[in-house]
Formats: C-alpha cells, structure tokens, sequence
C-alpha cells in the first residue's frame, strides 16, 4: 500500500506529523495535517495558464468543517453541510490574508486551496493548522509561491506563552493571538486580549515566530523529498510596453506628485484631478495608439500615482489630505439619536462614519450556534454592515459578505473583554457604515462602545481603534495614524489596533511587502497607543461612562440561582407551572442548568410589579417556606368537595377547610359558599395524624355569633 510520505515536526510541545502522495494525488498539492487526532486534507490547483484581459490573482480559500469529523449529524431538514458558517468564513479569511501577498505580482492564473476537517478530537483546535496546511499543499506542488509561511495560534495562560494550546487551556487565557509569516517577516496578525500592553503583544509575536520557522523549514525539507515539488512551472501572464511606461511616467509623475501636495481631506475631489490627469495623458495618444495599447496605459498610471504620492510622503512629509503622520481626523459623535432604540450612536472620523444602535434582550435572544466544533450560544452579538452607497457606489446587494464578518468579528473582539461578567441581558450591536474612506471597522468599535454607554451597559471602560499604515521605500519608511482608504491601498501595511486606556483588546495586521523589523513594529504600537487614548478623548467629552439606567422601554431581567432539585418542580409537569407563571404575571421566564449544577433562572418584564409577582412565586417554590402552625395565611381554594375544600397554603402545599370549619353557621352545601380560585384568610390549627394533611379553619378568624336566648310566648288568658 502506498502511504505516500510522511514528516513530524515537534511545535509547541505536540507532534505535527503531515502526509502527501496518498489522498487525493489529482491535485496540484494535497497533504494531510495531524495533530493528536484532529487532522486536515488541503488541496490546492492552480489553472495551466491565466484568462483572458486577468490581471490579478484570482485565488479563492474555502474552509470547510465535516460534521462527521466529530461524530455529529448536520442540523437542518437536509442534514448536511451546507454554506459556510461564519467561524468557517473567518478560519478562510485568516488563511488568505496570509498566503495572498506571497504569491508573484505577475501570476495571475487562478489557484482554489480548499482545506477540510475530517477529524476532530475536541482538544486541538483545527484552525491554527490550517495555515500550515494550506503553505504545504503549495509547497509540494509546482505552483509558484514565494513562501513557505506558517501559521500558530499563541495564548498566554497564567502568565504563559503557549504555542498552539488546546481548547481547555484556552478556557483560562487573557490572550489568544493567530500571527502568520515566513522564515523571515510576519506578514498577518489577529488576536484578542484582555488590555495587555505593547510590549507584551510583541514578545507574543516573537515566540510565535520562532515556531514559524521552524515550520516553513520543515516544509522546504518535505518538498525537496517530492520529485513533483521541483522545479515550479514556468509562467508568462503579463505583457509589457516599455517605451509607452517611460511615456506615462514622463507625463504624470509630477502632475501626480502636485496633486499629492495639494493635502485635500475629500476624497472626491482627488480622484477628480487624478482622473484628469490619466485622461490628459490619454490625449497624448493618437486613436489608434490608444486602441493598441490603452490598457497599458491605465496599468502604469496607477503605478506613477502610487509611487507619486508614496514618493511625497517619504521625502516631503506629506499625506494625501494634508496631515501630519500621527495626526488623526476631525472627530464628533452623538448618542440617543434615535429614540425608539435601546442605545445608539453616531461616530464620525473625518468621511469614514458608523451609525451603531444597541438592542437588549434576555436567554431567549441568544444566537443558537450548532457547529462541527462547538455547540452553544452566544450571548453578545455585533453586526457590521457596508452598504454600496457608503463610498459613492451602486452595488448589487448579493448578501453579507466575507469582509463584513471579518470586519464585524475584529469589533466584536474589540469590546467583549470590557463588557460586564455575568451580565443578565443578550447584546446585539449592528453597525451600518454610512460613510467610508478608511477605518470603518475602527469607527465601529468607537460607536459601539458609545452605544454601549447610551443605553446604560455598565462596560468596565471605553474602547476605541485606529488603523495604522506604512510606507516603505529606498531605506526610508513613514508610520501613519488614521489611514485614509487610499492610504490603505496605495501603502504596505494595514494594522488595526484596539483598547482602553489600559492596554490592547484586539489587533488586525496585514503586510504587504518583506519586512517589518520590530524597531518598527514598536514605533506602529506606541503611535497607535497615542491615537487611541486621543480618541478615547472625544469619545468621554460625548459620554464619561455608562449611563446609569437603561432606557424606561428596555425589558428589565432579574436573574438568581435556586437548588438543581427544584428546577422540575419550578417547570412543573409538560411545562404548566412555568406555562402559568408566565401567562399570569406577563413576564417571559427561561431556566437553565449552570456547570455548578444549580439553575439560573432569568425574568423578564416590562412591568415591575408583574416582575416582582414572578420572582415571589418561582421563590416560593424553590425556597419553600415552612407551614407553621397556628400562623395566619391567605390562599387559593383548589378544589370543592362535599365535605369540605382543599386551599393552597403555601406553593405546593395544600391544606383542608372542613365544611364545620368554614364559617359559625351550619353550611349545607360547599358549593354555595366557596368555588375554585376563591382566595380566602385561614388559620392553621394542626395536622391529620392518619393523613398528613394540614387541618385549616377559616371560622376561626370570623367573629363568633352571639348566642340567642330563648324567651318564654306569653299565655294566652
């Protein structure tokens, strides 16, 4: 039997073994990556040769979990595996980002990786393989591919650095980090912390790269053992005119650099005189030069305009919209601008704007997730959304996409370390970017917090992002603060960085070019700590803390802990005594289990009073009050019978009213003095020695008739 070839690196303190030549030997690229016994398939093919008028790398990265890689059936009526789930999109985002930039500027054929669960030990989690798995594949195939990179999750428990830590470790971490690269240069980040500082975030990257190392050599030394691996295939997929470059440059390269001066903060007005400039170049081509070689014209123009404005901020200081480096954007913002919201915000940071609302909700209102790897809930919630008409555009809307739960996601990540323990309410947030131009994410995680705040949610401490940018060219370089969309696209580096005026909760970077010495890493985290507290700035000139109350149209929800044996009684059977409850009191009632065994039960009203009834009720029944004997009490008639009627004392506690003790005159009929759900005054006067059953009177607490004398008629004479 051929098992193909097989290779073990030791990462961590676990063995990582990977196999090729055995599954799936039609691809480009196939391995098998193996950690305890959670294992991965990634594939990879690339086309022979790129399309027709293509001139990008058009890669696609799929991630898929099978449900039977943990022994589980898919949920739904089809019962399989269906779109991809967001934990999925994002495990396929993190992979991209990493892998995108080290492919040649000029291959442009397309490439599908696809990686696949098909085994799932519930220690190790899968995603921080999944960047090793996609760098083998290409590794052992002949797809060009300046890599090999790697990628390890790295959490910090107890004060520890942990490389690659399993899921029960990661219970207790106050960070969780996934940074990717090469041999040489980390080239992706992304991670959550519990405001920990700069220093400590960089010492987490390089731990992790240590490993990264090691794990890129690992696979040159897999791939020299396959004769399919070497050499790569040969490639042709751009077309150049060089005496048409040379003419574009000598025509913009100065027109491009005046406008780069001109320091104007609307982006619409730049495009303009960009656009007039390519088409004055235009106008220097005859028809029919401009039929053979247009498209090189717009490729090279976007070239001088980048090198243009690069050129400018290198060695004029200068940025686009005419600020310093560390300069950030005008900023305002606004709470409680809508009125019928539980909380909402307005963030505006120069032409990048968020309009955030929050929305309050109990057990009921958390999202239910059914995943190959976790089954639960989740109780905070953030949605982002970026409409076409933010940026000026018309669109098809074609559903949410991949950027929008990435960018959602890294908010998400941003605020949850602040939000308070044990909060009693599910959370949604949903952020609808009605302006961008650069760092819509980062206004996100600033309304959010101001929306937060808005609506009365006692977060430990405010939270506000800024994307950072770089520029590096000839040995110079230039750190920016607040990037605008074009310096994004025009620059080598997008870093999105979080936190309170403690320390860091998130961070996001991608880099595009080799290179990012930690010197300069540093001067990014330390600027980035500068724009953040500026921001956290105007964020409490717009509200200092959380409101103290939530608005008065938010449901209030009571929660409390009552013993694990009464949680049945609580329900009752099928469901009717909480049925009941509710129904009664007007209040929705949820219970569940809690990992120490008890049970949290969670009210919610909008009615105080109704609130309180249910609350008394569900306590009398979890913590039942003893029946004392010759005590007052007040309760419901349950049933009528002949001889008497049967009266709740106390919740689950019934007691008899013998018909000769109900009142001090003779009743002849139980029927005519008393029915079902009567509520009466009793006294306990003791107990049934064969029965059990309390002995109750109510003629007691009457006053007592007086007695009527008998006076002799008169004889008649």
């Amino acid at each position: 039997m051929n098992i193909g070839t097989r290779k073990s690196i030791i990462t961590g303190g676990k063995e990582i073994t990977v196999e090729t030549g055995k599954l799936a030997k039609q691809a480009d690229g196939s391995v098998v990556v193996r950690m305890g016994d959670t294992m991965l398939l990634a594939t990879v093919v690339s086309a022979p040769d790129a399309k027709e008028g293509v001139d990008f790398l058009p890669l696609t990265v799929d991630y898929r979990e099978k449900y039977a890689a943990a022994g589980r059936f898919p949920g739904g009526f089809f019962r399989r595996e269906a779109r991809p789930s967001e934990s999925e999109i994002l495990v396929m985002r993190l992979v991209d980002r990493a892998l995108r930039p080290l492919f040649p500027d000029d291959y442009h054929a397309e490439v599908q990786l696809m990686i696949q669960l098909l085994s799932y030990d519930g220690v190790n989690n899968p995603d921080a393989l999944c960047g090793l798995a996609a760098s083998a594949a290409i590794a052992v195939s002949d797809i060009p591919f300046n890599g090999p990179m790697s990628e390890v999750r790295v959490g910090r428990v107890n004060g520890q650095w942990i490389v690659n830590p399993t899921m029960q470790e990661m219970e207790n971490a106050d960070a969780d980090m996934m940074i990717a690269g090469t041999a040489k240069d980390i080239n992706m980040l992304e991670g959550e912390f519990k405001e920990i500082s700069e220093e400590e975030m960089v010492e987490a990257i390089k731990i992790a790269h240590t490993a990264i190392k090691e794990q890129c050599q690992f696979q040159l030394d897999l791939a020299a053992e396959i004769p399919t691996a070497n050499p790569k295939r040969e490639y042709s997929h751009e077309v150049h005119n060089d005496e048409v470059k040379a003419k574009v440059y000598e025509l913009a390269m100065e027109k491009c650099k005046d406008v780069a001066r001109m320091g104007l903060a609307n982006k619409s007005k730049r495009s303009e005189l960009f656009d007039a400039i390519k088409e004055e170049v235009k106008a220097n081509f005859t028809e029919e030069e401009l039929a053979e070689v247009g498209g090189f014209i717009s490729v090279y123009f976007s070239e001088v305009k980048k090198k243009a404005v690069r050129w400018v901020m290198l060695h004029e200081g200068k940025r686009l919209d005419g600020r310093k480096f560390e300069e950030i954007r005008p900023i305002w913002s606004e709470i409680d601008y809508l009125p019928c919201v539980h909380g909402s915000s307005i963030f505006t940071r120069g032409e990048t704007q968020s309009l955030t609302t929050l929305t309050l909700g109990g057990k009921m209102d958390e999202q239910l997730i059914d995943g190959a790897t976790f089954q639960g809930t989740e109780k905070f919630m953030l949605h982002y959304n970026f409409p076409p008409f933010s940026t000026g555009e018309a669109k098809p809307l074609r559903g949410t996409s991949r950027r929008e739960i990435g960018h959602g996601n890294l908010a998400l990540r941003a605020i949850k370390p602040v939000l308070p323990e044990n909060y009693p309410y599910t959370i949604r947030l949903v952020s609808d970017v009605l302006e961008s131009n650069g760092s819509s994410s980062m206004a996100t995680v600033c309304a959010g917090t101001l929306a937060l705040m808005d609506g009365g949610v006692p977060i430990t401490a405010p939270v506000s992002g800024i994307a950072m940018g770089l520029v590096a060219d000839e040995g110079k370089f230039a750190v920016l603060s607040d990037i605008l969309g074009d310096e994004d696209h025009l620059g080598d580096m997008d870093f999105k960085v979080t936190g309170t005026a403690k320390g860091i909760t998130a961070c996001q970077m991608d880099i595009k070019v080799d290179g990012l010495p930690y010197e300069v890493l540093m001067q990014a985290l330390n600027q980035a700590k500068a724009g953040r507290i500026h921001i956290l700035g105007k964020i409490t000139e717009t509200i200092a803390q959380p409101n103290s109350d939530l608005k008065s149209f938010v449901p209030r929800i009571e929660a409390f802990e009552v013993p694990n044996e009464v949680i049945g009684a609580i329900i009752g059977p099928g469901g009717k005594i909480i049925q009941t409850l509710q129904k009664e009191t007007k209040t929705t009632i949820t219970i569940e289990e809690l990992p120490s065994g008890n049970g949290n039960v969670q009210v919610m009203s909008n009615n105080a009073d109704d609130m309180k009834e249910a609350i008394r009720r569900i306590k009398m029944i979890a913590f039942p009050p003893q029946v004392e004997e010759g005590v007052e009490y007040e309760g419901k008639v349950k049933s009528v019978k002949d001889f008497g009627c049967f009266v709740e004392i106390l919740p689950g506690t019934d007691g008899l009213i013998h018909i000769s003790e109900f009142s001090w005159e003779k009743v002849a009929k139980m029927e005519d003095v008393c029915k079902e759900g009567d509520v009466l005054k009793f006294k306990v006067v003791g107990k049934d020695p064969k029965t059990k059953k309390w002995k109750l009177s109510r003629k007691v607490l009457l006053p007592r008739p007086e007695r009527q004398e008998n006076v002799e008629a008169p004889k008649e004479s």
